[in-house]
């Protein structure tokens, strides 16, 4: 036997991924022999079906399980550890992976003894998760052309091996023409207006680009950018209406909404009820930036342009309420963010986190480990943390990964379940020189909002393991418990705990708390509209673009951009070659998604505010009736049912359209 699959670190038991240890030289080997297993257990699976919980979902509860948790470990290496080995290696085995997964949600015999318990006596005495993994399995059968005849389920799998693989490829591109792009600049008066954190990084990459005496007050300093997916788009769009009609579908806008709260038509009726809420703001956004910068003598009105938005904009919101986002950093120490981040975690939701550095491999030195600990002081979930930005081998953004799910049938005692295990992955800037990791305002919400998705991961109580946690949860509401997070970015107590001066320990200036409040809705019409555009642009690539038609993707994002934008976008803008929600992930005719789930966001954190913030007893109660629906049901239940059983009502954006200072408060 082949020595690499002998001492394959990926084939071998674990209760937390190696790691460490992983290399690309592995992955071939261990995927082909993990393929080739789970084809033989899925033959065995086939052969003694029964419509049971013990001779149909556990066994495939297992399958599955070894699939994904093996797959997402080697994917999630190669976001944050990527080189062209690793690469080369996924693209490698990523057809039978996909090939294999096509073949399991095209078994008849498994989607037939999926109908047959939903059809049996029994199905009334189910419990409402086990309903749900049912219907859950049965869609999923059918979206995945269970139903379709021997050459049209061939294409089927051609389309969705090649989806695969296009998707990977637009990945690459995006993170490769940041890598490869890089100025370099000595003239001092090139780099005025940026700030000390800004250059002192730049000089930071400099000196590992072997300019060993940069500095961040005479350099030379270095920066990253962007490639062309643009022929990868039209190859994606025609693939996904093909697969639509394969399905029956009319476009593929409809195959992505099967799966989630809304319908086309409810997603854009929404859309378009915010976009006529937000435009007068976006229109007085822009007239005011236009006088602003008249004042200013800066420019005439007529003169800004798109490159000097952004700059003014930043300008005129110091000006408006005398808040430097840079300047602010000292008081958003990474670490204390993190501490009053796990304090308010504790307040509402009764857990503990603590340090379990050792006790997991981690792929890089600054990777923390933590532990989660419930009132009776049992461990309930871990999670890692990657913090900082390594551009030449980590891809941009920030996000939440899971690498197990709670299970009861994959429980490694036989007793108690599984517990969860996430990944929550940022891209902040590291320490410099002796300094910690300073953030801006908008990394501290983007951190609670990464932390929201983790939450909802470990803290279900759900012990089926196919709806725990954040699976079997609709898209359009993932993003509930993220974006209820970075509410309390606001709340005062919360807030005021955090920002303490690294080096002073000077609490944050109560004045300058009120000026982040007050800026909070800045400029929310036009931000509002910039969402709701490309979630528009989204939809209707997905129900009216005629891929390889008359008409070229990119003119097509400026028409539809021009209806809903007071600035229409630049000429040469090339936003969707770098859309990873639309051609990279798994947002696809679903960032309207982000909407849908702040009106839902928006309301959850409105019961707080009825409960009253300050009211810490009330914020208590509030917050475990949070934790014991929102956090704790998983995708055991639909969505809305878990959103009524918290609220006592469904939904409305009343509270969004408040928050954003777009309808007066009541």
């Amino acid at each position: 036997m082949d020595v690499v699959v002998e001492g394959n670190p990926i084939l071998q038991p674990f209760v937390f991924p190696p790691y460490d240890v992983v290399e690309p030289k592995h992955v071939r080997p261990a995927i082909r022999t993990l393929l080739n297993k789970l084809e033989r257990d899925l033959e065995l699976l086939e052969r003694n079906v029964e419509p049971s919980w013990p001779k149909l979902v556990e066994p495939l509860e297992i399958i599955l399980d070894r699939l994904n948790v093996v797959w997402d470990m080697i994917n999630h290496l190669k976001a944050v550890k990527d080189n062209a080995d690793l690469r080369s290696a996924i693209e490698d085995v990523q057809e039978e992976k996909v090939k294999f997964q096509v073949r399991l949600g095209q078994s008849k015999p498994i989607y037939n003894a999926f109908k047959a318990i939903k059809d049996s006596p029994d199905w009334n005495i189910l419990s409402d998760a086990r309903r749900r993994v049912v219907e859950n399995q049965i869609k999923e059968a059918v979206l995945s052309g269970v139903s379709l005849e021997d050459d049209k389920r061939q294409r089927f799998s051609k389309i969705e091996q090649e989806l695969e693989r296009l998707s990977e490829k637009f990945r690459e591109n995006v993170l490769d023409a940041t890598k490869q792009f890089e100025k370099l600049i000595k003239d001092k008066k090139e780099i005025e207006g940026l700030p000390a954190t800004a250059l002192g990084l730049a000089a930071q990459t400099a000196a590992s680009k072997g300019h060993e005496n940069a500095t961040a007050e005479n350099g030379p300093w270095a920066s990253s950018g962007d490639l062309d997916n643009t022929g990868l788009i039209e190859q994606i769009l025609k693939l996904r209406l093909e697969k639509a009609k394969l399905l029956n579908y009319n476009n593929f806008a409809e195959v992505s909404m099967a799966t989630k709260m809304a319908t086309v038509d409810k997603a854009e009726e929404l859309i378009e009820k915010l976009r006529r809420a937000s435009w007068d703001a976006a229109v007085q956004d822009r007239e005011d930036l236009k006088k602003f910068t008249k004042d200013q003598g800066a420019l005439e009105a007529d003169d800004l342009t798109h490159w000097d938005n952004w700059f003014w904009s930043e300008r005129l919101r110091e000006s408006k309420y005398d808040i430097n986002e840079e300047e602010l950093r000292p008081f958003f120490s990474l670490p204390s963010v993190m501490n009053g981040l796990f304090d308010l975690a504790k307040t509402l939701f009764g857990i503990e986190v603590e340090p379990a550095d050792g006790l997991a491999p981690v792929w890089d030195k600054d990777v923390k480990f933590f532990r989660v600990k419930d009132s009776s002081g049992s461990p309930v979930a871990y999670f890692y943390f990657d913090p900082y930005s390594r551009p030449f081998e980590k891809r941009q953004g920030a996000w939440m990964d899971v690498v197990v799910s709670r299970s009861r049938v994959l429980s490694p005692d036989g007793t108690s379940s599984r517990l969860p295990v996430a990944q929550l992955v940022c891209n902040q800037t590291p320490p410099v020189g002796s300094k910690p990791s300073l953030m801006t305002f908008s990394e501290v919400e983007t951190v609670f909002h990464e932390f929201g998705h983790v939450l909802q991961h470990i803290l279900t109580k759900e012990d089926e393991g196919l709806v725990s946690g954040i699976r079997g949860i609709e898209l359009d509401a993932i993003e509930l418990p993220s974006q209820f997070m970075e509410n309390w970015c606001y709340h005062k107590e919360t807030l005021m705990g955090i920002a303490k001066h690294f080096e002073t320990g000077e609490a944050l200036p109560e004045e300058v708390y009120l000026k982040l409040v007050a800026a909070r809705t800045y400029c929310a019409g036009s931000q509002g509209l910039q969402q709701l555009n490309i979630a528009t642009v989204d939809l209707d690539v997905h129900t009216k673009y005629v891929p390889g038609g008359p008409e070229s993707i990119h003119d097509f994002y400026h028409r539809i951009s021009k209806k809903n934008l007071v600035t229409p976008r630049l000429p040469e803008d090339r936003f969707l070659c770098r859309d990873f929600h639309m051609f990279g992930g798994g947002y696809a005719a679903g960032y309207y998604s982000y909407k849908w789930a702040e009106v839902l966001s928006a309301d959850a954190f409105s019961a707080f505010e009825d409960a009253g913030l300050d009211d810490k007893k009330a914020v208590i109660e509030m917050g475990r009736k949070f934790r014991e629906t929102v956090l704790a049901l998983g995708g055991g239940k639909p969505a809305l049912e878990v959103f009524v059983q918290f609220r006592g009502r469904e939904p409305t954006p009343d509270a969004l359209l408040r928050h954003n200072g777009i309808v007066a408060a009541h």
